[in-house]
Order: C-alpha cells, then structure tokens, then sequence
C-alpha cells in the first residue's frame, strides 16, 4: 500500500504476493520504473532504501508483507496507480487501440479473472501470437483486459492456433513469472480431449517418444527423432469411450511441454486426431458427418496461484467438437474425472543429493581402473603407426628389453653406453679387463693395466712362426 505519493516525502509500500522473492531492484522495475539503476544504489548505498527498518542491497530479495521505504525523489510520474495493484505511482502506459467488435471478442473469451490472472477459452482458429502473416491473434487482443494505468496482460503458456481451450493470462509480470515456474516445474496439471481415429488396443498407457524439428519445415513440424537430437516427451492416456473401431475419445495428459507434442505422439501410434492433416494426412479425416476441424481441446486446467491459492478452471467444448460427439455417441459427462497427480516432482535439494551419489559410485567404480592401451578409444596397437612408435620408445631408453622393464634413464651430456648397468659377461680362458669402463661393478678399481710381476720374464710366444709368405700385420703381401 502506498502511503504517501508526493514525489517530495517519504514513500512507503508493502510487498505484495507478485512480488514475493523478486530483488530489490527488479521490484522498482516493475513498480516505480521512473527510478533509474544508478538512482537505486545511490540511495542504497547512503541508507536511504529501507526495508523492514534495515538497510537493503539492490541484489536483495524481497518477501511479501515486508514494508520498503523509498526516499523522495525521482521523476514523477503521470497518473497513479489503481486499487488493483496497490504500488503507488506508475507511469501511464501506450495501449493498442481496439474496435468494439475486438473487445467483444475478448470479452467473450473470458471465463474466469482473479487478482493474478485471467482464464480464457481460447476458439479455434485464433493463434496465440501474432506471425508472418498473423494479424489476429490472442496477444493483440489482451489490452482489452487492463486499462492505462495497469500493467499490460502477459501469455503465460500457448495452444497451437486450431486448438480450443483452456489458456491462462498473468495479469502483472509478478503473477506471470510464479506461473512459468509452476509450467516448468511440472506442477500444472493440464487435461486435453481429443477424438482420434481407430481405437487403441489398451485402455491406458504412457507414450514415451523423443521429439525434434522436422528439417526442412523452418520449425514448423515436428517428428519422431531416435538420435541425441530428438528431447524426451512423454504422455499419458486413457481411453473414454469407444465408436466401434472407427473412432475413440481420449483424455491426453502431458507430461512435458514438446511443441506439438500431443498430435505427433498420436499420429506415431497409429491413431492421429481427427481433422489433423498436418500429421496424419488424409487418414486423419472420417466419412458422414464429422467436421473436418482438429478435435483437440484444452479441457482443464489446475495450478496454483500467488497468495497459496488454486485456479482450477475448465472450458466448454467448441460447437463442431460438441456436434462431433453427438455423431459419434459419445456422452460429454463421461469424461469428467479427477486429475492424477502422480508422485510430487523432486526439488533441487533432491536433484542435487541423486547427483552427488552418481559421481560418488562413479568415483568408486573408476578407483584403481587401469586400462590398457587397446582399451584406449581411437589407438590401435597393431597399426602402422603404433609398430613404428614401438622402437624409437625402446631406443630412448638404453638397457630395456622388448617386453621388459625400461631401464634408468640417460643423464643429460652422457653418452647413452655409460648408463649400463652391468659389466659384461666374462669370456671363459680370457682375463676380463681391468682398464675404466663404463658399466664397471661397484667397488671396482680403475687405473693403468698392470705390468708383469717383478722376477719373472716373459713366457715364450706361444703360436705358428711367420712364414715367408706372411706379411706384417696390417699391411697386405704384394
């Protein structure tokens, strides 16, 4: 609530439950947008923004209920705010002019309004969002639902243009991001009806087919996609009534938000929905009376709303669905049934615990894993290059065998035959040298050969005499 709107006094003002959670300067955005960025942290930074009495940060979030305190100051704005969204001043905003027949329009769309939305039955034929080529859609028709000086309807969520249905408008940006959250977080329950042709074998199941973009269409069609490019999509059925083997009515709950996802999910099964051309091509289309419009509707919708509240809302089926059922046999109080919840989704703290446990046991299933070179992805042992590789390792490394332990490694500056590490084998009936060399047993002595021993001469030369044919060594006979 505002308590004073004089641009020269204090300000003060309750957070409200569209609010709740939003940061400091994000909540002047939306509010006081008047108020530039270098405005807020000057008075954050002397103390002037109070929220609850203490000093605040612009990256603070608040909480609903609290009381924030804004000094004067800042451009004032041209009208004041409404009753509706009890937050003071705002500027005036620029609205799309429409005709009466437009606001007509609207107006007859409405079923439900509440302080933080709008419930609309959205007719078939009427896209969501405007296009090449799309002047008329529900996106232009929302100005019809606020005046000049509340903030502009947002879409939260989207029906593909020849679908009917139950379609939810945020009234404020804080109502329309607290329901993207519940969209995304799988907490909205939606209910669809379709009639499909042919009638599936069982009663009940869950259809489970990743989805991609069809190449080619410009992201218009959507197909069937096995690889890592097709996203995961799931939906579940079940059957409601039966028109012999010609024809069944489904009620279809998504279980993720593919685009498209319903009619191609269907069309994959073999039982495309009656009038779909798109996915189920001329097979899609029944004899006698039976429109030839998609039969696909939003029937029901339940989510939570800001302020721990619940909009539960379900909208009438369309004229040429009703006149399709009525051919068929089939009774539209049959099938009103409670939604299934289902298990709760996880949290984060939950999602984060399960993450936590899988790096744990991979860690452990890794721990002291030693693959071989084979195992390697991408090296093969027996390759060309691989057998060339194999020597030129050897020979960097003296002394190692093939198979083997590798030997020391060389020492910078040193020869690579002074890193053996024996000495060579003796030859039987020839005395080992005794001279330095390399590869010598520790504690061997090294220095000049010794001589004969003192007292003794040396033995006769033992060997054939040269002969008169021999030549000196070294040199060859002539």
């Amino acid at each position: 609530m505002n308590k004073s709107t004089d641009d020269n006094t204090v300000r003060q003002f309750i957070v409200g439950h569209d609010d709740d959670g939003v940061r400091l300067d994000r909540w002047f955005k939306r509010n006081l947008p008047q108020v530039g960025f270098a405005t807020i942290s000057r008075w954050a930074r002397t103390g002037q923004i109070r929220v609850d009495g203490s000093r605040a940060d612009p990256a603070d979030r608040l909480s609903t209920g609290q009381v924030l305190r804004v000094p004067p100051g800042g451009a004032t704005p041209a009208t004041a705010a409404g009753p509706k969204n009890g937050f003071g001043s705002k500027p005036a905003r620029k609205i799309i002019e429409l005709t009466d027949e437009q606001r007509a329009e609207a107006k007859a769309m409405l079923m439900v309004e509440t302080p933080a939305a709008f419930v609309l039955n959205k007719p078939p034929g009427l896209a969501t969002q405007g296009g090449s080529g799309t002047t008329r859609h529900v996106d232009m028709l929302l100005d019809a639902y606020a005046s000049e000086t509340e903030p502009r309807p947002r879409l939260v969520h989207r029906l593909d243009k020849d679908t009917s249905g139950v379609l939810l408008i945020a009234r404020t940006p804080g109502s329309a991001a607290f329901f993207s959250k519940r969209f995304s977080g799988r907490t909205a329950r939606k209910i669809y009806w379709a009639l499909v042709v042919g009638s599936p074998a069982a009663d009940e199941g869950l259809i489970e087919l990743p989805l991609a973009k069809q190449p080619g269409t410009g992201g218009e069609k959507m197909m069937v996609d096995h690889t890592e490019e097709g996203q995961r999509a799931a939906t579940k059925y079940r059957v409601i009534d039966r028109a012999g083997d010609s024809a069944a009515w489904l009620e279809l709950q998504p279980l993720t938000g593919r685009t498209h996802q319903l009619r191609v999910h269907l069309a994959a099964i073999g039982h495309p929905i009656v009038g779909d051309g798109k996915y189920g091509g001329q097979a899609a289309f029944l004899t006698g009376f039976v429109s030839r419009k998609m039969h696909l509707h939003a029937r029901r919708l339940r989510i939570e709303a800001p302020g721990h509240g619940q909009i539960d809302a379900t909208a009438p089926l369309p004229e040429h669905f009703s006149a399709s059922m009525e051919q068929l046999g089939f009774v539209e109080a049959e099938g009103n049934a409670p939604i299934d919840d289902g298990p709760p989704p996880p949290d984060k703290t939950q999602l984060k615990q399960e993450a936590k446990a899988h790096a744990k046991l991979y860690r452990k299933e890794r721990r002291g894993e030693r693959r071989k070179r084979s195992e390697v992805p991408g090296i093969d042992e027996k390759s060309p290059a691989m057998a060339r590789r194999a020597p030129a390792k050897a020979a960097a490394r003296p002394g190692a065998k093939p198979g083997g332990k590798p030997g020391p490694k060389a020492v910078a500056g040193t020869p690579a035959r002074a890193v053996r590490a024996r000495a060579r084998p003796a030859v039987p009936g020839k005395p080992a040298p005794s001279g330095p060399r390399s590869g010598a047993r520790p504690g061997a002595v090294s220095g000049p050969k010794p001589g004969p021993k003192p007292g003794l001469k040396p033995g006769p030369r033992t060997g054939p005499k040269p002969g008169p044919d021999s030549a000196p060594r070294g040199r060859s006979p002539r």
